[in-house]
């Protein structure tokens, strides 16, 4: 562990009347925006024949909302700043409710996209505007409880989304995957207009060039990532120009950044060590655990039988241990080396993708529900303990763009990661497949012994074994998958190492109580 202790910086705390009440309206804004993320997922199919698309039209519908997202997420700094936190968290609650009531009632594609379009520049305010109030609202030695509560609206939404998508999809109609926002909506607005104050607006110059530039590298590198896998990567001509269009944009940005007077985004923010070990661990965290919620849906419904509702459900209780051992941080927070439940975290989380590795076809879902349920549980102690750390000792100044900063290196980490397991899963069952088939040859004892129906060529026999090759294929290319997300995990474990505890206060500079006060007069009198 690192021994440098960092300068502590306390902001002054925002008195409000209602902190509980104001808790749960920026709690309700945060899972329904995140929620959005994976609800809509298992309803695609039905959209398509609704709205006359073809399969590989409609994933634009997440294509655009990811996309917009992400370039609209580093605003909410400067837009904060400007017109002021409330009414910024009131009107992107209102817009992206009033967003999602028209993808309810979209009638053709175009619409779609362009609805899902304002639903993503909305929403994306809200996640890291609602960080910045907690921590604004509540002292020091409180933040780990509201990290604590944050966190499960960011962690364990986008687990339940599926088996909620899935609900609504099936028993109701796929438009009620967005309609299902109005209520929601509706309530945190007028809980936020009651119970949140008013923020001082503080007036900043907006850099068009430097917001152009980060705008243009993370659109790119979004739309890259999730359609890289459908024009095969570098074969196409597309991936290769949105791959000038990252390199160029972050580029240019970092350069203008170093450069200019007042720069969109100030990188001094990264000066601080925690921040950005933090924010790196952060990436890795979503390489990896939104990752494995990509990979399991699939898995298990294409592979092992389970209908969508049922595979769903079985994902389920990842989120509920979630949400217990974020409860347990809750209340260990401060009293614990918030280091070393990190550690334990990242040991639980590294210990159920090695158990994962043992999956096969023959199994039944428990061992599923069982390692869910571990790496839900090591979540809790992740991510807690790293957005405390990671905002314990930055300048107050730099909260609002910080928590947009650790939003955006958060989703791009998700979907670096589902590029990643992506890639790797189709490579390697190409690969498999062809190891597999070469083993099964005339001269083969296995074969003369087990199946001599295949030497005498018969097209039925060859198709079944075919079939059964590729199944096995398949699950060894899912368990590639989970052993590179096991060693991603571990090798995050020396940025744990690096982060800097709290600095123990100084006795010398305790500010004095009432009655060492009176001793202190009264020796002052006597001498």
């Amino acid at each position: 562990m690192a021994k440098a202790q960092p300068q502590q910086f306390s902001a002054p705390t925002v008195v409000v009347k209602h902190k509980g009440l104001l808790t749960m309206a920026l709690m309700l804004g945060t899972i329904m925006q995140v929620l959005d993320t994976t609800i809509a997922n298992v309803a695609l199919p039905h959209m398509a024949a609704s709205l006359g698309a073809a399969q590989n039209e409609i994933t634009w519908v997440l294509t655009s909302y990811i996309v917009a997202a992400a370039i609209a997420t580093p605003l909410t700094g400067w837009v904060s700043d400007r017109i002021g936190q409330k009414r910024l968290f009131i009107v992107s609650v209102i817009g992206f409710t009033a967003a999602s009531a028209l993808c309810g009632i979209a009638t053709s594609l175009p619409e779609m996209v362009l609805f899902r379009i304002l639903q993503g520049i909305c929403g994306a305010m809200i996640a890291p505007l609602a960080q910045t109030v907690l921590l604004n609202i509540n002292p020091k030695e409180r933040i780990g409880q509201a990290m604590a509560i944050y966190g499960m609206g960011i962690m364990v939404a986008p687990i339940i989304g599926p088996t909620l998508g899935g609900y609504l999809t099936e028993s109701f109609d796929w438009r009620w995957v967005f309609l299902i926002n109005l209520p929601v909506g509706v309530l945190c607005v007028t809980m936020l207009a009651l119970y949140m104050p008013d923020t001082e607006i503080k007036l900043r110059r907006f850099d068009f060039f430097g917001f152009g530039m980060l705008a243009l590298g993370v659109g790119a590198l979004q739309m890259m990532l999730d359609r890289g896998a459908d024009n095969g990567w570098f074969d196409s001509m597309e991936t290769w120009v949105e791959l000038g269009l990252v390199i160029s944009g972050f580029w240019v940005f970092l350069v203008h950044s170093f450069t200019a007077e007042h720069p969109f985004i100030d990188l001094r923010i990264f000066k601080d060590l925690n921040f950005t070990l933090g924010s790196m661990f952060m990436f890795i965290v979503g390489l990896t655990l939104f990752s494995g919620l990509a990979l399991l849906p699939p898995l298990l419904q294409n592979l092992m039988g389970y209908p969508v509702i049922f595979s769903s459900i079985i994902m389920a209780p990842r989120g509920l241990a979630t949400m217990v051992s974020m409860v347990i941080v809750g209340r260990l927070t401060g009293k614990v080396d918030a280091r070393l439940m990190m550690l334990f975290g990242i040991g639980m989380m590294g210990y159920s993708l090695y158990q994962m590795t043992g999956f096969d076809l023959q199994m039944d879902y428990w061992p599923v529900i069982i390692t869910g349920c571990i790496q839900g549980f090591g979540m809790g102690f992740l991510f807690v303990p790293l957005s405390t750390m990671a905002f314990a000792t930055i300048a107050p100044k730099y909260r609002a763009d910080g928590t947009a900063m650790f939003s955006l290196v958060r989703n791009m980490g998700q979907g670096v990661g589902i590029s990643i397991v992506t890639a790797v899963l189709s490579n390697m069952l190409q690969v498999n497949h062809e190891e597999l088939g070469d083993r099964l040859t005339a001269t083969s004892q296995a074969v003369q012994n087990q199946m001599p129906s295949l030497l005498t060529g018969n097209p039925q026999v060859v198709a079944i074994v075919n079939g059964l090759v590729s199944q096995q294929a398949a699950i060894m290319s899912y368990l590639d998958d989970f052993w590179l997300m096991m060693l991603m995990s571990f090798a995050a474990v020396p940025l744990i190492l690096l982060l800097r505890g709290p600095r123990k206060p100084d006795p010398a500079s305790r500010p004095k109580t009432a009655e060492e006060q009176a001793l202190d007069r009264a020796h002052a009198l006597a001498e």
